[in-house]
């Protein structure tokens, strides 16, 4: 096979209409346009959704809110919620058997709000800057892994 053998496949390139060469070419005097109107003028075409001036569907409709895709996956957790969970080590699996976290839910992120006071380590959770600083002076480890 050589460079200048290539070739695009039968039928993927189809040859440009010619239109207004006269009737015997199939698309002569108004060249497949139909009769009059705004689609048949040149430069006549509106924008995608115009409705002639009348109110368009997407704007006659009521707006409605969004669910995010990320919510049934991650949860978020008060420092006040851990004193639920039982045993020295909060993970992922620790949360969800203390019914703090969904059981669906795939990470788990602590905030600061509330308090919190047992030493205890955290492994696998994210934690916001507040949180670490108070499981920290609670006497608290976090282990990344």
């Amino acid at each position: 096979m050589r460079l200048n053998n290539l070739s695009p496949a039968p039928g993927s390139k189809k040859i440009r209409l010619r239109v207004g060469r006269g009737a015997s070419a199939g698309q002569g005097k108004t060249c497949g346009r139909g009769v009059k109107g705004q689609r048949a003028r040149k430069g006549g075409y509106h924008k995608v959704g115009f409705e002639g001036g009348q109110m368009p569907l997407q704007r006659r409709l009521p707006k409605m809110g969004f669910r995010s895709k990320m919510s049934p996956k991650v949860a978020e957790v008060r420092l006040s919620e851990l004193s639920k969970v039982t045993g020295e080590v909060i993970d992922i699996e620790s949360l969800k058997a203390a019914n703090v976290i969904p059981a669906q839910a795939l990470r788990a992120r602590i905030v600061a709000s509330g308090t919190f006071g047992k030493a205890v380590t955290v492994k696998g959770v994210h934690l916001t800057k507040g949180a670490r600083a108070a499981i920290e002076a609670a006497g608290g480890k976090i282990d990344a892994g």
